[in-house]
């Protein structure tokens, strides 16, 4: 049985890692480490709370609630956004898979009309979002070589998927995305309805008993521009206190598990909608999946 000091010395281990590092060059090796080893379970919360923040958006919520998605497949959406992140994290945008899954996000995204600024505020939620995450109720807050790693890991992703005028530093790209959400976070009926959608497909994965408790959780993570903007009631009183303080508790008591030896990416927790495994190829919008699977179909057959 390992001491405490042996069990601090391990718990450390990638820490120490990643602080020998270098955020730029070594930047995907650093993102592998924090999401699958040091705070998968955070990751995915984070992230979830980073679309989450995108929805106050009026024009990214209106794109979202013209398509439908939200409404006829809200649980593949969420799976096979969560799915084309995963792979890029735990494989590199160098890699094969991290191609793959960056030229299926680029093909969805080419179906719709999309302003660069808000593929661009989306992009900065990926870094900025899991920064105030970990730091609020991760193990153990994040270095700046972390952080920085953090920022050239989702600026060359967003090079890849052609977004432009990237602000050129960590701190540059957060005051840029400070000044977009005061100048563009406001209530639309659209913010509500996919924020509604979002939160009621969390409260189906539990017993039907549990939503209220959900519902009101949710809103205790959100910030009140967010509820503003989504016009949600306010968290019920004391449960901002005891959501966090729960959270913080958990982040405590994680830092005295042994540390994680093989990686817990959201690609190996079991998938609702791909239960049986995915194909990276055929991931996106079933309308938009199916439309391009017979038209490949009818040209292969015209071919013969």
């Amino acid at each position: 049985m390992e001491t405490a000091a042996e069990l601090t010395i391990h718990r450390f281990g990638n820490f120490e890692e990643i602080r020998q590092l270098d955020p730029e060059r070594d930047c995907q090796r650093i993102i592998h480490l924090l999401f699958g080893y040091e705070f998968s379970w955070d990751s995915i919360r984070a992230l979830e709370i980073a679309l989450y923040r995108t929805y106050c958006v009026p024009g990214i919520s209106g794109l979202l609630d013209r398509t439908g998605e939200f409404y006829r497949a809200a649980q593949r959406r969420y799976d096979d956004t969560a799915i084309l992140i995963a792979e890029i994290c735990e494989w590199g945008y160098e890699s094969e898979r991290g191609k793959q899954a960056l030229e299926r996000i680029n093909w969805t995204h080419g179906h719709f009309k999309i302003a660069n600024d808000d593929f661009l505020y989306v992009l900065s939620t990926f870094i900025f979002e899991p920064v105030k995450w970990i730091d609020a109720f991760g193990w153990r807050r994040l270095c700046d070589t972390e952080r920085h790693a953090y920022y050239y890991f989702w600026r060359e992703v967003g090079i890849r998927l052609g977004i432009r005028d990237i602000p050129e530093s960590y701190d540059a790209f957060r005051q840029w995305a400070a000044a977009f959400e005061r100048a563009r976070f406001r209530y639309a009926e659209s913010n509500r309805k996919i924020g509604t959608a979002t939160r009621d497909l969390f409260a189906s994965w539990g017993p039907r008993f549990t939503a209220p408790l959900v519902h009101y959780g949710i809103y205790a993570l959100l910030d009140h521009e967010m509820i503003e903007a989504f016009g949600f009631p306010r968290p019920l009183p004391g449960s901002w206190w005891l959501i966090r303080g729960a959270l913080k508790v958990r982040g405590r008591l994680v830092r005295w598990l042994p540390p994680r030896r093989e990686p817990r990416f959201f690609t190996d927790i079991p998938n609702r909608t791909h239960p049986q495994g995915y194909d990276i190829a055929r991931l996106g919008p079933a309308r938009l999946v199916d439309k391009a699977t017979a038209r490949n179909g009818k040209a292969g057959t015209g071919g013969n």
